[in-house]
């Protein structure tokens, strides 16, 4: 089973034009969708997951024409957007058992035994009873999850799922996540390029609505071997290489920019080979430097 995009379309009445000509093939298991905030990827998540219409274009998840079976794409969809709501003062247990009655499950005791085990699963059993105010963020977006898999989609998408989130806590939901893509498309919509190195196999690049790359992320990095060098720079140094040079990017290491430029050949000015990574691809895409 794949999920099939083919030349997706969105402008917005304003004149944004959101989606441009989107074709994508998503394969079982964990797909990145990288890009800058306002590239895209919410529109895209929202039309595939039936929220909204594009102007143009197909999704197909296996036989299912999406846009046309709507009933039938949601029955088999799990979401969990970048904010979603909750009732605070209801707990865990309450909130997704009135989650599962929505979604259908309307016998008392097979409802009970898919919370219970769906609770058990995203390791939220022993604060079932907690209100959700009271929880952290790693615990509300496992409870997210949570709500998504009832019903035991063929299709997750997560929008920014660890915005926010302390080391730990996005640890736990990268395990919880990769356990989830063994069975299941899922669709990991973020601007965080760990998050795509850590889950994925394969990916795309999206920026003002157009897909920039579409592949595995290891064949997008060995693209750019011999192509990335490095040097450290002072701050009064760097307009001028930025000049001189193709800069992907530069941060701050101990108070001073470390640049990475893009060249065919040793571009001199003191700059040495360094081995390419995701980041690398996603701002040389980005910026247009690698088409």
């Amino acid at each position: 089973m794949q999920l099939l995009i083919q030349n997706l379309s969105k402008t917005y009445p304003n004149g944004v034009r959101a989606l441009d000509q989107v074709t994508l093939t998503i394969p079982l298991g964990m797909y990145g969708l990288l890009g800058p905030n306002g590239a895209g990827k919410s529109t895209l998540m929202r039309t595939i997951a039936t929220l909204q219409e594009p102007d143009a274009g197909s999704i197909h998840l296996g036989e299912l024409d999406v846009l046309e079976q709507k009933d039938q794409l949601r029955r088999q969809l799990g979401y969990l957007p970048q904010d979603f709501g909750v009732y605070p003062r209801v707990s865990a247990l309450d909130m997704l058992d009135h989650l599962a009655l929505l979604k259908g499950f309307t016998q008392g005791g097979e409802r009970k035994a898919v919370v219970e085990a769906m609770l058990q699963r995203v390791n939220l059993w022993d604060v079932r009873k907690k209100a959700l105010a009271g929880f952290s963020g790693g615990m509300r977006q496992r409870f997210g999850i949570a709500q998504a898999l009832i019903g035991s989609p063929r299709l997750l998408i997560v929008d920014e799922p660890t915005a926010g989130l302390d080391p730990g806590e996005r640890n736990r939901f990268y395990n919880l996540l990769s356990e989830i893509g063994e069975e299941v498309i899922v669709i990991l919509s973020t601007h965080i390029v760990e998050d795509v190195v850590d889950l994925c196999s394969n990916m795309a690049i999206i920026n003002q609505g157009r897909v920039l790359y579409a592949g595995a992320p290891d064949d997008a990095i060995a693209s750019l071997a011999g192509r990335i060098w490095k040097r450290m720079a002072t701050k009064a140094e760097l307009p001028a290489l930025e000049a001189a040079h193709k800069v992907i990017s530069h941060k701050l290491i101990a108070g001073r920019p470390l640049i990475h430029v893009y060249s065919e050949s040793d571009p001199g000015d003191g700059f040495a080979p360094a081995e390419a990574d995701l980041e690398d691809v996603f701002f040389s895409r980005i910026s247009g430097l690698v088409s």
